[in-house]
């Protein structure tokens, strides 16, 4: 009887040690599957977050960060207005660009506070930092003192020095005349004015 219950002893061990071994071995798998799945799901989470904080791949908002309606900005010199500017639509950008994509107009004033001469264009902007001005688009220029008129499709005005200029083919009339050429630098008043390439001449008859 001994020697049976030590043999029923011994089976009941060996099974339970069978039964720890893979009950064991089944958990240490799932364990290890979890860890390799988690692993993945970091390394996918990594890409994704470089994917969305990579410069080259991200799309970058260019347009404008403010727009103004029906602007008008005066500058004045000693309490005396010299420049008049308006324009329908006003674009500010990220860059100090200041855009007018509809155009605008300008009014120039003289020491007596008259208008003295206009310019407008279909577009225009301003560079950033610099009183510095670029019109494109059936560009005018009126003195309407002397009724001289100035056309370009392209013209850049200095507001600090005064100044308007252009590489581009230019219609001057006078009261007397009609030029044409390539190249013009004038006072923004037209009183004083340079063509760079005259390719005509054409003279008023009188009445």
């Amino acid at each position: 009887m001994l020697a049976t219950c030590q043999n029923c002893s011994c089976t009941a061990i060996s099974t339970k040690i069978a039964n720890f071994t893979v009950n064991d071995f089944f958990i240490q798998m799932r364990n290890q599957w979890i860890a390799a799945l988690l692993a993945v799901l970091l390394m996918v989470g990594s890409g994704c977050e470089r994917d969305l904080k990579d410069p080259d791949k991200e799309v970058k908002y260019t347009g404008p960060t403010m727009e103004n309606h029906d602007v008008t900005t005066l500058y004045s010199d000693s309490a005396k207005l010299i420049t008049k500017i308006k324009a329908p639509v006003q674009q500010e950008f990220e860059t100090g660009d200041r855009v007018f994509p509809k155009g605008f107009y300008v009014e120039f004033y003289d020491a007596q506070g008259k208008l003295e001469s206009t310019m407008r264009g279909n577009y225009g902007k301003q560079q950033p930092g610099k009183n510095l001005y670029f019109a494109s688009g059936n560009v005018v220029v009126n003195n309407l003192k002397k009724q001289e008129k100035l056309e370009t499709e392209e013209l850049y005005w200095n507001r600090n020095k005064a100044k308007v200029y252009t590489d581009k083919f230019v219609i001057f009339t006078t009261a007397e005349q009609r030029l044409t050429g390539t190249g013009f630098t004038a006072n923004q008043d037209l009183s004083r004015y340079t063509i760079s390439k005259v390719t005509g001449v054409f003279n008023f008859e009188e009445e």
